[in-house]
């Protein structure tokens, strides 16, 4: 239904976790939802469990052309598909910290404008929805551990919660292919098959694939007040509440094109804040090389800290000997790099990074069309860029020490999975762009699920958060502030 038949509820934009998150909890309650996706379902053939379309080949990409803050083309690797980048994620479901909701002037982090506590059911749900647990560690890592706690005691490693099926270990295409890949059989905790089949068959939703949200519409007499979204196509949906979850780099343009149009960019106090203050995590691949060949299938179940770096933390790369092999640089011959992946194992560095206003999104008008542009210096969040060098350096030594040499590779500005903050919740509207509830500062009627709202982007990955806030404010939405989530009923 569209151009006016019909007025719902909710018009979400996005299936992503705080998409898909906020409709579960609104269509639960009764609310009639309308989920609007850009991309398509992900085909179930094994595509994209495999390595040469997947990574070589980059076949699911959106292949959208950027720039960066000095003009310079590049492609973020962003998915357009049916549950988003939860597809393609590693399936690490981490609850933030309570500290890392309060402020770090000292690490260029503000508060959240709520608390863990009140964050805390909704983590709970979220975790029994996707089928959150930890897994034991395997005999190779196990070794690894073990040489590094010989090498340099203050190596702290801890069970990481994964969203993996339990089951997964029965299929090694699937447990060795799940980080950076696509499930076939439903084995990933992720808002497609754990929250999004809820919905199938309900009365009071409906989901649209292959609509790209061109624009935001206001009330005729009011522009203050928003009453739904039209489509490149011309479709236009209506609804009392819109929900913008098209990710970081998305629902900032889309706001900052009505805010341009309407002619609130230059009075609305949260207008200058969007699209500002984006995170992306410092980020480092690492590799190590020992004697020892290396079988283990999952890899990714155990958390490395060190007390001496508070804002960063490493975990495994759950990539198999193939997968390495093919990301040996090719001037190293085929048969010496298949050697070399039998013995490695990876592992993925991040540090927090700061809320640093010149990091933004935003589009230039240019002759012939719209320029994207993400402008983002690591540089800029002097602290976090000098913990994370550290941190990199920690780890590469101890590894050393223990003999067991590293390759380090930093993720560049392309590497978005976590990309947050475009829309940061918070208090103060000049600084901050939703309120403690997702509603826009200054407007009615409209909201943000996705990880744009997150004002710090924590130690760890932020997908589980991400969820958690989308089931909130799903619950605000439908007015059930204090009822808290619904119990999980087995389907």
């Amino acid at each position: 239904m569209n151009d006016g038949d019909a007025r719902y509820d909710a018009v979400i934009v996005g299936s992503g976790a705080g998409g898909v998150a906020t409709a579960l909890a609104l269509v639960e309650r009764g609310r009639r939802v309308v989920l609007l996706e850009r991309g398509q379902p992900l085909p179930r053939d094994g595509s994209t469990l495999d390595v040469g379309r997947v990574v070589e080949r980059g076949e699911f990409l959106a292949h959208e052309p950027w720039r960066d803050g000095d003009g310079r083309l590049f492609e973020p690797e962003e998915h357009y598909n049916l549950g988003g980048k939860t597809k393609w994620y590693g399936a690490a479901l981490f609850r933030f910290d309570p500290a890392e909701f309060g402020a770090d002037s000292g690490h260029g982090c503000p508060a959240w404008p709520i608390s863990r506590a009140e964050l805390e059911p909704f983590y709970a749900r979220a975790e029994d929805l996707l089928g959150v647990r930890t897994f034991a560690v395997e005999p190779g890592l196990a070794w690894i551990l073990g040489k590094l706690r010989r090498a340099a005691g203050e190596w702290q490693a801890t069970p990481m919660p994964m969203g993996l099926s339990e089951e997964i270990t029965r299929y090694p295409d699937e447990a060795t292919h799940f980080d950076g890949f696509a499930s076939v059989r439903g084995l990933k905790g992720e808002a497609q098959s754990r929250l999004l089949a809820r919905l199938s068959g309900r009365p009071n939703f409906e989901l649209v694939t292959g609509v790209e949200v061109a624009a935001l519409l206001g009330a005729p007499a009011d522009p203050h007040r928003l009453i739904g979204v039209e489509a490149a196509d011309g479709r236009r949906w209506q609804a009392d509440h819109v929900v913008l979850a098209a990710g970081a780099l998305h629902s900032p343009r889309l706001l900052a094109r009505y805010l341009d149009r309407s002619g609130l960019a230059a009075t609305l106090p949260a207008a200058d804040a969007v699209g500002r203050y984006l995170k992306l995590h410092m980020l480092s691949a690492m590799v190590l090389f020992s004697w020892r060949p290396m079988r283990d299938l999952l890899r990714k179940t155990m958390l490395l800290t060190h007390p001496g770096f508070p804002h960063s933390t490493g975990q495994p790369l759950g990539f198999d000997a193939d997968l390495i092999a093919r990301l040996i640089p090719r001037a190293v011959p085929r048969p010496v790099a298949r050697f070399l992946a039998r013995r490695a194992y990876g592992f993925f560095l991040q540090t927090e990074d700061g809320s640093i206003p010149e990091n933004r999104v935003l589009e230039r008008r240019v002759a012939g069309g719209v320029d994207r542009v993400m402008d983002y210096r690591p540089e800029r969040s002097v602290a976090a860029a000098r913990e994370h060098h550290g941190f990199v350096g920690a780890l590469r030594r101890a590894f050393w020490r223990a003999g067991l040499p590293t390759v380090t590779r930093r993720i560049t500005i392309s590497g978005t999975a976590h990309a947050c903050g475009t829309l940061a919740a918070g208090k103060d509207p000049r600084r901050s762009v939703v309120d403690a509830d997702g509603r826009v500062h200054g407007l009615r009627g409209v909201y943000v699920a996705d990880g744009s709202v997150l004002s710090r982007i924590s130690r760890v990955n932020p997908a589980l958060t991400i969820f958690a806030w989308g089931l909130r404010l799903g619950t605000l939405l439908a007015g059930d502030a204090g009822a808290g989530p619904t119990p999980t009923q087995e389907e």
